[in-house]
């Protein structure tokens, strides 16, 4: 597949920086996250930076994710816009599968997030900060990782909205890099 990727150059320009930086970034978030979040369960590093504070040193984390989280986002988007489009990814109900993909995938992501709370979505039980009982109710009917699903959806979504292969590509990238968290977590 690589062979074909790279001797038919109008799918995916390989010679622009901006895809690696972005390929980059993606592999970086969970792999910084679960680095971090296994640091503190063992050792307690962020929670005696927060003199002693679990939910301190939990919220900071939080904030750190998602700001990593919006500049992966930012930095796909640029990759993305360096990218050559493709007609198949132009047709008339790519658009709505697009905006589908990327609202499904927003439901799943912000459903799980009011489910879990901040702690419990942004890995709190490394701080010892558990919940009461396991979550069941959707979207963890649906699937047991709706936040890694419903943010692989909008990647795609988005990929099929600009048009670009290399979207997709940057997407399969994305639910690779989710499935491997996937094993570090459960």
């Amino acid at each position: 597949m690589s062979q074909y990727l790279t001797s038919n150059p109008s799918l995916i320009d390989f010679s622009q920086r901006s895809l690696y930086i972005s390929a980059i970034a993606i592999a970086f978030n969970p792999t910084f996250w679960n680095t971090v979040a296994r640091r503190e369960y063992h050792h307690k590093t962020l929670t005696r930076l927060f003199n002693g504070n679990s939910q301190r040193a939990c919220y900071a984390l939080a904030l750190t994710i998602f700001s990593l989280g919006l500049f992966r986002d930012a930095l796909y988007e640029r990759a993305l816009r360096s990218q050559p489009t493709h007609p198949f990814l132009q047709g008339p109900l790519v658009p709505p599968i697009a905006y589908g993909l990327i609202l499904l995938g927003n439901i799943l992501v912000l459903s799980s997030t009011w489910a879990l709370g901040i702690t419990g979505t942004y890995l709190g039980d490394y701080f010892g900060i558990l919940m009461d009982e396991p979550v069941t109710s959707f979207p963890f009917n649906v699937t047991g990782a709706p936040m890694y699903y419903g943010s692989t959806m909008s990647f795609l979504g988005t990929a099929l909205l600009y048009a670009r292969p290399a979207g997709v590509l940057l997407t399969l990238e994305v639910l690779v890099v989710y499935w491997v968290a996937l094993g570090f977590e459960e």
